[in-house]
């Protein structure tokens, strides 16, 4: 017997949690571990090229963990009480410490304004979708459209999951992963907004919408 679907319609509170800490922790392990191999090194190798090199590898992997904790902590994290605003601004120095990495370039066509948490995490994660299309880099643009928001990304090979639009859609073909579950949230975050998500292939850029 094949397993049972599972979907945002029947994703109970406790598994939802569950699945978004273990992909944040999966993401997390990366440069916190970088950080311990480069002290390890500090204190086994007296050569001072090899200790200068560990010393680099723990200052760009400190910033890589910083990085991800303060985006995450805005697109994952309560941020304030139930009906709190969030500022754009904030949301947008958030995304391009993680997002801009020397092959990425982040274009923010939004206005500084506070907004409700839960679309303010709508945006963040709907970038972290479009950014998994171009793993080689290239442009994220976050534009206004309607009452909520369009994200473009082009780059090399651009290009969709084959299950992300289902993801977003909370009709998943397959039981949900830790793996997948980002897109399934980002889907939750936009119906909780009142707003309908699609993702798809525009000429050569892959464009997520929520409005």
């Amino acid at each position: 017997m094949s397993a049972r679907m599972t979907t945002p319609l029947t994703l109970g509170a406790l598994d939802l949690a569950a699945l978004l800490c273990s992909r944040l922790c999966h993401d997390l392990i990366s440069p916190v571990g970088a950080i311990i191999n480069g002290l390890e090194v500090m204190e086994e190798d007296k050569d001072e090229e090899t200790k200068t090199f560990a010393l680099d590898l723990i200052k760009k992997s400190a910033t890589q963990a910083s990085a991800k904790l303060q985006f995450y902590r805005l697109a994952f994290g309560a941020a304030g009480s139930a009906g709190a605003q969030i500022e754009l601004g904030d949301a947008e120095k958030a995304a391009r410490g993680l997002l801009e990495d020397g092959k990425t370039t982040l274009v923010w066509n939004l206005p500084r304004a506070l907004v409700a948490k839960n679309r303010v995490k709508l945006l963040l994660n709907m970038l972290m979708v479009a950014s998994g299309s171009i793993p080689r880099g290239g442009t994220l643009t976050a534009d206004p459209i309607g009452e909520g928001y369009q994200v473009t990304a082009r780059g090399l090979n651009a290009r969709l999951g084959p299950a992300t639009a289902d993801l977003l859609a909370g009709s998943p073909a397959e039981p949900v992963s830790a793996h997948a579950i980002q897109p399934v949230y980002t889907g939750i975050l936009a119906r909780d907004c009142g707003l309908a998500i699609s993702a798809g292939v525009q000429a050569d850029a892959v464009v997520v919408t929520a409005c």
